[in-house]
């Protein structure tokens, strides 16, 4: 049910003022109260987290959110709905996501979230060429003047070396804060309690799954015996 309703968000001509309203998540108090109110349901799904993350760029949480999850959580229903995810990037919905690569110092941590989803797509996957086709397009500086250092290996993603004044902390692309706890809550969202919901409602599931499965096995040689 949580998929079906963030494909409608994502997709829906109707809802197009709801995701202009999310993209406002870290700078309106209208576009916080709505992504906060969407998360508590949003996070029992581990891809509406993330794409709900994406359109309300949130970066830094989505990338937090894609390595907090464990094998259990990678299985095929999550491949699919990731491939699906993939797609919808390259639509016109996101590209204002697909322009800010064009600022890959700004925006480091869309490029650790995007390079994230493509670590855990298989490399023969249509998704997987697609993702890493764009990100190829990802140019080597930053027109916001950050200085660049690519790697000895050739990686087309090079380092991105900041300049952030002293007592500075980052707590989302394209902004600087000099409070070194809005790392954790960032125009009153608190990401790290977040994170910490998103972890215990996966973790239920882990054990309901779990559950289900032992009680297919345990229900197997009965029925067998019959």
């Amino acid at each position: 049910m949580v998929q079906v309703l963030n494909f409608i968000l994502l997709t829906s001509s109707e809802l197009a003022d709801l995701r202009d309203l999310l993209k406002q998540s870290l700078v309106n108090s209208a576009g916080k109260d709505l992504f906060v109110s969407l998360y508590t349901s949003w996070c029992h799904s581990p891809m509406a987290i993330i794409s709900l993350c994406l359109l309300a760029q949130t970066y830094q949480h989505a990338s937090t959110v894609i390595q907090s999850l464990v094998e259990e959580d990678i299985n095929v229903k999550f491949l699919v709905q990731l491939d699906k995810l993939i797609r919808l990037l390259e639509t016109p919905i996101f590209a204002y996501l697909r322009l800010q690569l064009l600022e890959p110092g700004r925006y480091t941590w869309l490029l650790k979230a995007l390079n994230g989803l493509l670590m855990l797509l298989p490399q023969q996957s249509a998704a997987f060429k697609i993702l890493r086709t764009r990100l190829k397009t990802v140019p080597s500086y930053s027109f916001s003047g950050d200085q660049v250092k690519r790697t000895s290996s050739g990686n087309p993603h090079p380092q991105i070396i900041h300049h952030i004044p002293c007592g500075s902390q980052t707590s989302e692309d394209g902004d600087i804060n000099q409070d070194v706890g809005a790392c954790n809550s960032h125009n009153g969202i608190n990401f790290t309690a977040s994170l910490h919901q998103f972890e215990q409602m996966q973790r239920q599931h882990r054990m309901h799954a779990k559950m289900q499965a032992l009680s297919r096995n345990s229900s197997t040689p009965s029925s067998k015996g019959n």
